[in-house]
């Protein structure tokens, strides 16, 4: 059985929970805390990141990208990465983008300051962190508005691997209840029709110890 090591609020690590599960790719998942610098774990992935993935041969997959590509190569009937040359091309710009800028610019130093720092004893997070953070997501929020408003979804008329990623980044900043959908209607409602689909459900029901989601986080009529 593959196993996925991974957090339950890192975005990348649901990314590829989403992604396997969409392509019916069944797997099993193991927990680990990136900042705790588990030994064992970095003889898997030395960059001591998650996700990790261990295939049924025990092929060693270390990152969402990585783990995205090796199985868009399998045979499959369903490719998250779909389309032509140019339309594959945009799904992996705005996964890379949802990835990279945005969790830079938004998830990250949320989910460092409300969530980590409290495990790692650092009893003091940044309000003026916290704020530009947000600041940030008002300044990003816009575009994925753009993108929803003018196509079917996030990177054009079919279903792919940026709308998980870009759903992974929201489902977090959701569970810490800094997500906002005031004046974004269209995002709100891909991100409904996202929260909808079956592989969603696992996320609804993740636990953080001492760590309670808002009311409206699983519902899917939020």
């Amino acid at each position: 059985m593959r196993v996925l090591h991974h957090y339950p609020l890192s975005p990348s690590s649901r990314l590829i929970r989403l992604y396997l599960s969409e392509k019916k790719i069944d797997f099993v998942t193991k927990l680990e805390v990136p900042w705790e610098r588990n030994e064992t774990y970095l003889k898997l992935n030395p960059s001591g990141d998650v996700p990790t993935l261990i295939d049924e041969d025990n092929t060693i997959l270390c990152g969402a990208n990585v783990i995205i590509e090796y199985f868009e190569e399998l045979e499959n009937n369903l490719s998250l990465i779909p389309g032509k040359v140019y339309e594959k091309s945009e799904v992996r710009r705005l996964i890379d983008w949802f990835e990279r800028k945005f969790y830079h610019d938004v998830t990250f130093p949320l989910l460092n300051n409300r969530i980590i720092k409290r495990f790692v004893g650092e009893k003091n997070p940044s309000s003026e962190i916290i704020r530009g953070a947000l600041q940030n997501l008002k300044i990003h929020l816009p575009y994925l508005e753009w993108l929803t408003e003018n196509r079917k979804w996030v990177a054009g008329n079919e279903f792919s691997a940026a709308d998980l990623a870009a759903a992974s980044q929201l489902s977090v900043i959701d569970f810490m209840n800094d997500l906002n959908w005031f004046d974004y209607g269209e995002a709100r409602a891909w991100y409904a029709k996202i929260k909808s689909r079956p592989s969603f459900r696992q996320l609804l029901s993740d636990e953080v110890e001492g760590i309670s989601p808002p009311v409206h986080y699983n519902n899917l009529d939020f």
